[in-house]
């Protein structure tokens, strides 16, 4: 399961980059300069599509913790896996759920764990006191708003279900003496690799306007026929799908579903919304769609 593998020849090559995008990653690079350190959220779903290579530039020379969020929607023996990924890449990662906040106890005691050399430092000068200063990174929509606003008790930072809400720089003071600094979502210019792409617009990270929602959920069925079949026959109460191509699993879900129009025809495009709606909210079962490389 080290790649996601599409059953569908005619997958769409998506390309998405609105031009705040660019001023974005300009006042990144001016504000790391701020921080301590790095808060890098990705979907546990999909770890390495939703990191963004630039910020790997932009903080390379900060010490970073990784969040894994949206855990609970995602498979739990992968997510152990990528944890172990990114601790041998020198982060610290956290499995965690930003809108309820599991997880995200012991955050305080990660910072300190990361920092701790810079910490011991201060005290060594008399700056104990001092704050500890973040930085919150990834790209849209992946939760950075969700983390904040959990971490801040209520603060405001603002939260939506579609990309690219948040605009400007914003500090949020969380307690435990430290202080996050929200930056507006950031995404390359274009996916390289096709499959990048899709799985970002899987989970809602890319508007589902520039997107074939049926071409789309094809390919999620094709992959979860091959690797979660029995999360699928759960969900629509099919018997089994071994042996079916994509389309057929749809017409299959569709008919379960009575999503049939006039004259007994498929209504393809409302079976597609439905299947993704479902995955994205967690009713198809846990599911990851990338593991780390060997």
């Amino acid at each position: 399961m080290s790649g996601f593998d599409s059953q569908n020849n005619n997958s769409q090559i998506i390309q998405w980059y609105p031009g705040h995008m660019t001023k974005t990653r300009r006042r990144m690079e001016e504000c790391i300069k701020l921080v301590d350190g790095v808060v890098e959220i990705i979907d546990a779903r999909i770890p390495m599509s939703s990191r963004n290579p630039e910020i790997d530039t932009i903080t390379a020379k900060r010490p970073r913790i990784v969040l894994l969020n949206k855990a609970d929607i995602a498979d739990g023996a992968a997510t152990s896996r990528w944890i172990d990924y990114f601790a041998k890449s020198g982060a610290r990662a956290i499995a965690c759920d930003c809108k309820t906040g599991k997880g995200l106890h012991h955050f305080a005691d990660e910072v300190r764990k990361l920092l701790a050399d810079k910490i011991a430092v201060w005290e060594s000068k008399g700056m104990g006191g001092r704050s500890i200063k973040l930085m919150v990174v990834g790209i849209p929509n992946v939760g950075k708003s969700s983390f904040i606003n959990r971490m801040a008790k209520g603060g405001k930072a603002k939260v939506a279900d579609s990309p690219g809400v948040t605009r400007g720089n914003q500090w949020f003071t969380i307690g435990g003496g430290i202080e996050l600094l929200d930056t507006p979502g950031v995404l390359w210019p274009k996916f390289d690799d096709p499959e990048v792409g899709r799985k970002l617009a899987f989970t809602g990270a890319v508007k589902d306007a520039v997107v074939d929602i049926e071409s789309l959920c094809l390919d999620l069925l094709g992959y979860m026929s091959r690797y979660y079949p029995e999360r699928l026959c759960e969900r629509y109460k099919l018997d089994s799908v071994e042996g079916m191509s994509p389309l057929e699993v749809m017409e299959l879900i569709a008919k379960k579903r009575g999503m049939i129009m006039r004259g007994g025809e498929i209504d393809y495009e409302r079976v597609s919304v439905m299947v993704m709606d479902e995955y994205r909210g967690g009713k198809l079962g846990r599911i990851t769609l990338e593991m780390p490389e060997k």
